[in-house]
């Protein structure tokens, strides 16, 4: 960035450049420090874990719910059979 300044005459567009660059590459160490070093892999390891408990969970109701279903519908066809004196 100094160099932007130390040329005539000054360059902003150029600084802005080197400026912008830099918060990117501070970003992306942030990044990198935060996901290797400060229990980021932990942190996505527990949510993929917690992720495949839900999933399970979720198929568990599904399948309870299409049993519940059957039952109503055996039950229906069975209430409309005695209507019907079938």
């Amino acid at each position: 960035m100094r160099y932007a300044f130390a040329v005539t005459p000054k360059n902003y567009l150029l600084f802005g450049c080197h400026f912008v660059n830099f918060g990117a590459q501070v970003t992306q160490g942030y990044r990198y420090v935060n996901y290797h070093h400060l229990g980021g892999k932990q942190i996505e390891a527990e949510a993929k874990k917690a992720m495949a408990q839900a999933e399970g969970k979720a198929s568990e109701l599904m399948s309870d719910a299409k049993s519940g279903m059957r039952t109503a519908e055996a039950k229906m066809k069975e209430g409309a059979d005695k209507i019907t004196g079938r």
